[in-house]
């Protein structure tokens, strides 16, 4: 496996860090290489993230992936799989893997303002139906088409900074009804009161 700082950051990469006077701070960083309790937990949450892969020439593409909470599923110490649905039929993402297996996935969490960035290679698996059983969620609507296997190279997590808070419907959902429970219980005792009750 490759040294993961030289995944993370290309010669050119390592230059302007130096030119700019942030290279010492990354030199030895003790990098992510395996698949964490703490990543299999805050992927358990994960409904959401953008997979970047890029064409034989370089030409970079991003791709948003959606899916039930817990869709990026680690299935080895260093391998995450994904089910693709069937989308847009642009294939622009199988396509580039065919030519350049390398990717990035980058999970931005927005409930806890956490970003998860990985750096690996991709590979399309198509028709095992026992990855597929392990992968999809028979509750979900969306027709799977494939499997993604993600080997891990190196992966870290960045800065809150500049990420808004934001909750989906499901996150919000127990505390609304915590309130509306509670603004019931309030109409009531209203009521009570208006007509005299004790």
């Amino acid at each position: 496996m490759s040294d993961p700082e030289d995944v993370l950051f290309s010669p050119a990469v390592k230059a302007e860090q130096a030119r700019l006077g942030s290279r010492a701070s990354f030199a030895g960083h003790p990098w992510q290489t395996e698949i964490t309790d703490t990543l299999r937990q805050f992927l358990q949450a994960i409904d959401t993230f953008f997979f970047a892969t890029a064409s034989a020439d370089g030409r970079p593409y991003i791709q948003h992936k959606g899916g039930p909470p817990g869709f990026l599923k680690p299935i080895g110490t260093h391998t995450l799989a994904f089910a693709d649905f069937t989308g847009n039929r642009q294939y622009i993402t199988l396509g580039h893997l065919r030519d350049n297996d390398r990717v990035h996935i980058f999970i931005p969490h927005f409930a806890t303002r956490q970003r998860v960035k990985l750096w690996g290679r991709a590979r399309i698996v198509e028709g095992d139906l026992e990855l597929m059983e392990r992968l999809v969620d028979p509750a979900y609507k969306a027709r799977p088409a494939r499997a993604i296997v993600f080997t891990l190279e190196a992966w870290d997590v960045n800065c809150h900074q500049h990420i808004v808070a934001r909750y989906s419907e499901a996150e919000i959902a127990p505390a609304l009804d915590k309130l509306v429970a509670r603004i019931q219980e309030l109409e009531e005792e209203v009521a009570r009161l208006k007509s005299g009750g004790t």
